[in-house]
């Protein structure tokens, strides 16, 4: 079977990795990665485990990508809609962003990222956003845009990218209420 654009094949520090959609055999061990990832991180809510899953159960998750590792799986993203106040359609939320703690620096989230801009580009995307390291994530091209706002959000923290859209619209940005899953 051919791979897609978006699915690839690399290597790092001699470990090869594989990067695909989801499976439903991948559903537990997606929750337990991203449990992990998230339970020592200052700035984590610690229920983005259960927001994947929410998404997942209610139907959407737009794109569940997972990279593997000797049959273990080791890193993980998800896409979702967003709602603009502007009207725009076509844009997407980035996140969360799994990789197993003890893979993390191993370039195996980088492209787990690239995968996602690429599962994005393939669907003609408007564009993306996130919430996060501005240092990490402006080497994606993601950047903030003061017209583009995550209300009580630091503006800073709050990136968009466009994917096919020419401009970045003025408008406040609505995650699923399923991103305030409590338990």
């Amino acid at each position: 079977m051919p791979l897609s654009r978006w699915q690839a094949l690399g290597t790092f520090c001699s470990m090869t990795i594989t990067y695909r959609a989801e499976q439903p055999a991948d559903v537990p061990r997606i929750a337990a990665l991203t449990e992990a990832a998230f339970r020592d991180a200052p700035h984590a809510s610690h229920t983005e485990h259960l927001i994947v899953d929410a998404l997942r159960r209610a139907g959407k998750l737009s794109a569940s990508l997972v990279a593997e590792a000797d049959g273990k799986l080791v890193g993980h993203v998800a896409l979702s809609a967003v709602a603009l106040s502007s009207g725009q359609s076509g844009w997407y939320g980035l996140g969360p962003i799994s990789v197993d703690p003890g893979r993390q620096g191993q370039g195996v989230g980088s492209a787990l990222m690239r995968a996602a801009l690429q599962w994005l580009r393939d669907r003609d995307a408007a564009g993306c956003v996130l919430l996060g390291d501005p240092a990490y994530y402006a080497r994606f091209g993601f950047a903030a845009h003061p017209q583009m706002t995550l209300p009580g959000v630091p503006p800073a923290y709050f990136m968009a990218l466009l994917i096919s859209a020419r401009a970045v619209p003025a408008a406040e940005v609505a995650y699923d209420p399923l991103f305030e899953v409590t338990g």
